[in-house]
Order: C-alpha cells, then sequence, then structure tokens
C-alpha cells in the first residue's frame, strides 16, 4: 500500500488485487448537507469484504481529520465495493452508484448484480444516489466529470478531473490492459464497448490515470497502445479470453478464501454460473475443449496456473494440500 500525493487534493490507496485501489478526494467548503467546518472527503471504490478492517484503517489515516461524507463507485464488482457497508456504517455516509446498477443494488436483486453470477462475496449496502454520465459528483467534489465507460461492466462508469487532467479510469484502463470484459462472457458483444472507452479516455488526454489495480501511472498514450493491443488479440482469439477470465476468477476465488484444496475448487467452478458459460465457450470453440470435461478443463487450468506460480500447493493444519494464491 502507497499513498500518491501528486495531485493536490487526493490520496490513493493503492492496494493488491483481491482489493482494488481507492482514491480519497478532498474538497473545501460545503457540500452532500453537511454543517462541519472541516474539509470534506469522498471516497471512490472501497475493496473487498475480506479487507474492510484494513480499509477502515487505511482510511482513517488517509483522511487525516477531514470529514468523510460519501462513497462513490466506479462499478459493483466485489473488489470495488465490497467495503461499502463498513464504510458507510462508521462514517455515516451515502454510498453514490452508478444508475445502472442502482435499482438492482437497492433491492439486492442477485439476477441484477454480479457477485452471484461469478461466486464472489460482498455485504449488502443501500444505495443513495446515482453518478449520471454526463454530470459531475456532488459538491463540493464537482469538479471531477463523470463518464460512462462500459465493456468489463455495462454500467461502469470513469472520472475525470480537467484542471490536473487526472483520470480515476477503474478498470477500464490499466498501466498494462484492462480488466476482464464479462459482458463477452454472457453471450453479449461488448469488445467494441471497451475500444470506445480507451477512445473516451483518449479525447480526454489525461496526463495522469490512477486506475483501478496497480499504480498511478502518466505514461498514458503507451498504455492506451498496449490495452489496444491486447484488445485486438481477444477479438481475433475470444475464446483466449475466455480461458484468461477462467484463470484469474481462479485465482480471485482463492484470495477471498485463503485456499482449497482441488476437489473444491473444482466444484466451485462448476457450480458458479459465469463458469458454465464460460466452459460453453471453450467446448463449443475449440477441439481441445470439446476433448474435455468440464471439471477436467477446470483441472487443467488450475495446472497451468500452478506452473506459471500464479498458485501454491500447501499442505494445511489438517495435512491437506491445499491451493493458495502465490
Amino acid at each position: 500500500m502507497t499513498a500518491d500525493l501528486r495531485i493536490p487534493g487526493v490520496t490513493v490507496l493503492e492496494r493488491g488485487w483481491l482489493s482494488s485501489n481507492n482514491v480519497v478526494l478532498h474538497a473545501k467548503g460545503a457540500g452532500l448537507g453537511s454543517a462541519s467546518a472541516r474539509k470534506q472527503a469522498m471516497v471512490v471504490d472501497t475493496g473487498h469484504i475480506s479487507h474492510a478492517a484494513q480499509t477502515l484503517a487505511l482510511l482513517e489515516a488517509a483522511l487525516s481529520g477531514d470529514e468523510l461524507v460519501g462513497i462513490a463507485n466506479t462499478h459493483l464488482h466485489s473488489d470495488h465495493c465490497g467495503g461499502n457497508a463498513a464504510v458507510s456504517a462508521k462514517f455515516k455516509v451515502p454510498i453514490w452508484i452508478p444508475p445502472g446498477e442502482f435499482d438492482a443494488a437497492l433491492a439486492w436483486d442477485d439476477s441484477g448484480l454480479s457477485f452471484a453470477d461469478t461466486g464472489q462475496l460482498a455485504e449488502r449496502f443501500l444505495p443513495a444516489g446515482r453518478l449520471m454520465p454526463g454530470s459531475h459528483l456532488p459538491p463540493p467534489f464537482d469538479q471531477w466529470q463523470i463518464h460512462a465507460a462500459p465493456g468489463h461492466d455495462p454500467a461502469s462508469i470513469i472520472l475525470f478531473e480537467l484542471g490536473s487532467r487526472t483520470v480515476i479510469s477503474a478498470d477500464a484502463l490499466w498501466e498494462n490492459g484492462f480488466g476482464i470484459v464479462f459482458p463477452e462472457l454472457n453471450g453479449r458483444d461488448a469488445f467494441g464497448e471497451v475500444e470506445d472507452s480507451l477512445d473516451l479516455i483518449e479525447r480526454l488526454r489525461p496526463t495522469l490515470v490512477i486506475p483501478g489495480h496497480g499504480s498511478p501511472f502518466v505514461d498514458v498514450a503507451d498504455a492506451l497502445a498496449r490495452a489496444r493491443e491486447r484488445l485486438r488479440y481477444f477479438r481475433r482469439e475470444p475464446i483466449r479470453h475466455a480461458v484468461h477470465a477462467a484463470k484469474a476468477l481462479l485465482v480471485f476465488h482463492l484470495m477471498e478464501v485463503g485456499g482449497l484444496d482441488r476437489t473444491a475448487l473444482i466444484h466451485w467452478a462448476l457450480q458458479t454460473p459465469v463458469y458454465q458459460r464460460m466452459w460453453a465457450l471453450v467446448a463449443g470453440g475449440s477441439a481441445a475443449g470439446g476433448a474435455l470435461s468440464a471439471s477436467e478443463w477446470v483441472g487443467q487450468l488450475a495446472d497451468a496456473l500452478l506452473r506459471a506460480g500464479h498458485l501454491s500447493l500447501k499442505g494445511n493444519a489438517s495435512g491437506v494440500n491445499v491451493l493458495t494464491a502465490s
């Protein structure tokens, strides 16, 4: 974890891959109904539920006496909104989310949210407001523009501050790529939306990008070029995208739960709806996939991750060998 202070009024709490980065915006002036004379702050994204206690401690330190008055989410994946409930309860602040996920979050509708579909963990929270693309964050943070950036998630947004030319890009752009294109795994053509979001970031001409994962970076043109090359590859080889997503979600789940034996990991994957769809894509799109059962395919993914060093095999207290994220 590092705090980035390259822009006045912004603190970046860089987290690991289980939790997204947390971006704390500091501003002067009254807003969001606060009567306090203290400087106000809003946090963008709150990390994973299993890191909630750490998020609270990091946030408390980053505030340095400022008053937290709100939470904003770029999208509602578990690594970006898992701390919402804990942060909102501690600081008694409202939660602002993209409009495309507002009704589902309000009702906590599993069919409209991604948690059940991807087998991830999240604690229920109540959203208070919508972050409407084409508008701004609420005062006193209204120097930050809200832009729709679908692709990784249909409802995802990014934030842009004109004065410093800073983009909070979430998973639309990383220094070396972008997030899994989940709508593609649902049978929807979303690679074009990824391209549109990359084009949007280029048009904004940022000089600094704060990604959802990894360190802030200034080599924006190079990052866009790498992302576009990766996108071209996935468009040519959509099965490769499904395999990449399947591996990434295996690692993420093991980070969530701490470790599982091979049988339990395969069972989890086979019971998770997104894996059923990924398996259908792989089995229907390649001769190699068609020669395997779904359980054999997941086992091969785990073996490949072990060989690459992304997973480790360790004995637990009961003498059972478990797979853990390296």
